[in-house]
């Protein structure tokens, strides 16, 4: 990597600047995909980095499920598949671009086959079928797991692919700003502002500048918008600094809602499910034992098939809010958490009195004989069924045999993200978007489509870029120095305002995450809406002019990042505002809660939910930030296109380049 001589600011002080053609943000999955793809595609002369705030420290590396899916193009023997099917299971959803679809579905088995290659453990027979399964939404068996891990493994050996190629890796380096400038397409993006967490004691705040030709943004998900969340600690994301940038925000109302653990943060899908654990409630100081899903459920048959169906069912989706349905457990739980209930799930103890395997119904019957998993506790089961499951608690320092674990609804996954093209190439021209910060997943997807959608997105940009933006010239004008000046003020300010703020970074953020959870969480009142943007904007603007109180210059970097989400808050429930206001009701993992209507069930008299209007499905609301105000509007949903495969035709476009425009 090499450094160029230093940018000058206004105020004299100098940056490191580094000229690269391409950064890529982010060690994830995507992201470590994308760099070893662009390695490999780009002449050697072309330099590719990584510009990480943690390595090994994201969503990919450090979280899962029982048996966390991958989706793919199906290659199990006996099941006939192809792209076009592929591309019509995702569409189904609803909110998702045909032209991506198909995309995916096409880039499908070249993603798979190279993370095989590059050693994930992929579980397949003598003769080398990978074995598959059916995943939630998905009619065919198109679903692998190499185990709790599997993302992990995704990272693990994408990296040491990543360190094999010589791809510079700068730890600890936190993309903190977008550079934008004038070019031939008119506004497009120059480089980053990154802050060095190993030197924000200097007088710059550890600021520095990459010059590149092209940034491939692969963040996450902000996790830290909820209040209850399976994401990492302190996941931030980078949706705030998108925001900033105009980046066009798309789907930003469908994220997944569904059971996990507190402590750990861990889903509780799969096989935490289908061994019929017990549920049970107490009250905030562990006395007053109450088994409440037996007052919703009092046959204890359709008991038992609402807890093993959440295995399958596990993000809570409004087509079951209804008894019997699975999701009627999701709203339960959410009851006693909302009435200061602390809510538990038992593997030492089965969920019915006399409880017998032969007797269960026949769906749990059949899958637990099948899967040689008879025992006579939850527990023993689970250990039976997928030891994995076990050891991963155990890792965390839990032990399901002799402890129950507390639980809640928490925020999985967003479908939403930022707006991209078939390349995988936003709204800016020449900065990429990939994996969950790209907003390619629609309303409901199969389970494990993402991990597929992040591969395929790393590698379409690295072939657009490869073909179409390999020019070795990265821009280093003075739009570098004015950003970065940009954001020095603003961590200067933060500290100069410190002394008089009203509140701590710690209480800004649970503001946020406060107001998410309780309005766009997995219950979204209509009455309260309007309230919630409101009180997100006047939040935003109170950080942006008084800032908050900090006592250092790492404290003036963590209140940059609470402002930065508290915007991309904000934006989310303007979002939310935007799909209401067209009609919008309950759909994906979530309940629009309106007076209006009946209530949902006599044993849900407090929840009224709108119903779907399913005509919006067909259409995409897209968001973006002015400097000002939110701007929406909604653009239809675009169909698997027909393409042209006669192969002559296919070949000649292929040798004269016309494919990668």
């Amino acid at each position: 990597m090499t450094q160029v001589e230093q940018i000058t600011l206004l105020d004299g002080s100098k940056l490191p600047c580094y000229r690269c053609h391409t950064v890529v943000v982010g060690s994830g999955a995507a992201g470590l995909n994308a760099a070893g793809q662009l390695r490999e595609l780009l002449p050697a002369d072309c330099e590719v980095a990584v510009v990480t705030a943690a390595l090994k420290g994201g969503t990919s590396y450090c979280s899962g499920s029982d048996k966390q899916t991958y989706w793919r193009l199906g290659a199990v023997d006996v099941f006939a598949d192809n792209p076009r099917a592929m591309a019509e299971t995702l569409v189904a959803g609803g909110c998702m671009h045909g032209d991506l679809a198909l995309a995916e579905a096409e880039g499908s088995s070249r993603a798979f086959y190279n993370l095989v290659r590059s050693g994930v453990p992929f579980p397949q027979t003598p003769l080398g079928t990978f074995a598959g399964y059916r995943t939630d939404h998905d009619p065919l068996p198109r679903a692998t797991s190499a185990g709790p891990w599997t993302s992990r493994f995704m990272v693990s050996c994408l990296l040491e692919h990543v360190r094999a190629l010589g791809i510079p890796i700068f730890d600890s380096h936190e993309a903190v700003g977008i550079v934008t400038t004038e070019g031939e397409q008119g506004l497009q993006c120059a480089g980053l502002v990154v802050v060095d967490h190993t030197r924000v004691d200097d007088d710059n705040f550890g600021l520095m500048v990459f010059a590149a030709q092209n940034v491939i943004m692969a963040t996450g998900g902000p996790g830290e918008l909820y209040a209850r969340t399976v994401y990492p600690q302190g996941q931030m994301g980078a949706h705030g600094v998108c925001f900033e940038a105009g980046l066009v925000g798309v789907n930003l109302t469908e994220s997944q809602f569904g059971l996990a653990s507190i402590e750990p943060r861990w889903n509780l899908s799969g096989s935490y499910q289908q061994v019929l654990p017990r549920y049970f409630s107490t009250d905030a100081q562990g006395g007053d034992k109450r088994d409440f899903l037996a007052e919703v459920f009092p046959d204890p048959a359709e008991r038992i098939r609402a807890i093993f169906l959440k295995g399958y069912q596990w993000p809570f989706s409004p087509q079951r809010a209804a008894p019997p349905g699975s999701s009627v457990i999701d709203l339960l739980v959410e009851r006693e958490n909302r009435q200061g209930r602390r809510v538990w799930i038992d593997f030492r103890t089965n969920p019915v009195p006399h409880f017998d395997v032969a007797a269960l119904p026949k769906e749990a019957r059949d899958y637990l004989v099948q899967s040689q998993a008879t025992g006579t506790t939850p527990f023993e089961r689970l250990r039976q069924m997928n030891p994995a499951a076990v050891e991963l608690y155990e890792s965390f320092g839990v032990n399901l045999a002799e402890e129950p674990l507390e639980i809640g609804i928490a925020a999985q996954h967003n479908n939403g993200g930022f707006y991209v093209n078939t390349w995988w190439e936003s709204s800016l021209p020449h900065l990429f978007v990939v994996g969950e910060q790209a907003g390619t997943h629609g309303v409901t997807r199969p389970g494990g489509a993402a991990l597929n959608s992040g591969q395929v997105g790393g590698l379409r940009a690295a072939q657009h870029i490869a073909h179409v933006r390999s020019e070795n010239d990265p821009l280093a004008d003075a739009s570098l120095a004015e950003r970065a000046a940009q954001i020095k003020e603003r961590l200067q300010a933060l500290m100069q305002h410190s002394a008089t703020a009203r509140i701590s970074v710690t209480q800004a953020q649970q503001q946020i995450q406060r107001r998410l959870i309780d309005v766009a969480g997995p219950l979204r009142p209509v009455t309260d809406i309007a309230g919630a943007c409101a009180e997100a904007g006047r939040l935003w603007q109170q950080l942006r002019e008084e800032g908050m109180q900090v006592s250092n210059p790492s404290e003036a970097l963590a209140g940059l990042a609470v402002e930065r989400i508290a915007l991309a808050g904000w934006g989310y429930l303007e979002a939310l505002a935007a799909y209401i206001s067209r009609g919008g009701g309950s759909r994906g993992s979530y309940l629009i809660l309106d007076p209006a209507y009946p209530p949902l069930d006599d044993a849900f008299p407090e929840l009224s939910p709108r119903p779907e209007a399913t005509e919006l499905r067909d259409e995409i609301i897209e968001i973006w930030f002015n400097g000002e105000r939110w701007l929406t509007h909604a653009v239809p949903v675009r169909p698997i296109p027909e393409q042209e495969t006669w192969f002559e035709q296919v070949w000649r476009q292929f040798r004269d380049g016309q494919i990668w425009s």
